[in-house]
């Protein structure tokens, strides 16, 4: 198991969100937590990254790192791509590309990962030199994927990406998640309020309801049930 959570509580400040989640992500798949807005997604997020205060157990790797800032946490091998995405504007896309891969000194393995990024988002080789503000909000999107890629995690969290993308645009990026899975063998734990296109590629789903789970299992069985995801998922 690449990641373990225990009776988890999250708060901010004195409102407590998160009311003892227990879950786990596998190696090498995909995990979806799916729920409506305020339901706590992010904040789930947000405590495995150690932005949040917390209480409970987070197990990653063998290693607890509930209680670890969230430098440590991502030199371990946590990747996180924030709602909003996070890129910086102002920069160029090799520059945002080359912050991803701060903490590493291998330059040929940095290259060829680059060159890897090159493949699965064709887009940022073509702007790579243009400045990150400028690009479409899909290719940002892409952009904070393939930073986050660089940092070569073991666990890539990703916070709603497809939000305020154009249809297209996100079936694309949901295509290219199931073959970076494929082709770097990360894990991926996404949020995601589209839950048809999160069950399409992920093996094991949660739903969140105001901070606790009221469904999980495996991701084929949510999407066929048609009672839970009318009553649950809107669709």
């Amino acid at each position: 198991m690449l990641l373990e959570v225990k009776a988890l509580h999250g708060a901010y400040g004195e409102s407590k969100v998160l009311h003892g989640l227990d879950f786990v992500v596998e190696e090498g798949g995909v995990t979806a937590l799916l729920g409506a807005n305020g339901a706590g997604k992010t904040t789930t997020l947000r405590a495995i990254s150690g932005m949040i205060k917390v209480e409970g157990e987070i197990t990653f790797a063998g290693k607890r790192i509930d209680g670890m800032a969230t430098e440590a946490i991502a030199k371990l091998g946590i990747a996180h791509v924030p709602d909003g995405r996070g890129t910086f504007m102002e920069l160029t896309v090799e520059e945002n590309l080359r912050l991803g891969s701060y903490t590493r000194n291998d330059r040929a393995g940095i290259a060829a990962d680059l060159a890897k990024m090159f493949e699965l988002f064709p887009k940022l080789k073509e702007r790579y030199h243009q400045q990150a503000g400028t690009l479409s909000g899909g290719e940002q999107q892409m952009l904070a994927i393939a930073r986050a890629l660089l940092l070569r995690p073991r666990l890539l969290l990703l916070d709603e990406p497809s939000f305020g993308l154009a249809p297209l645009i996100v079936r694309e990026i949901f295509a290219t998640l199931d073959e970076i899975v494929k082709a770097t063998k990360v894990s991926i734990l996404v949020v995601e309020q589209n839950a048809s296109l999160a069950l399409a590629i992920a093996d094991r789903a949660y739903l969140l309801e105001t901070g606790r789970f009221v469904m999980s299992g495996a991701a084929e069985d949510i999407r066929k049930d048609e009672t839970l995801r009318r009553s649950y998922l809107g669709y």
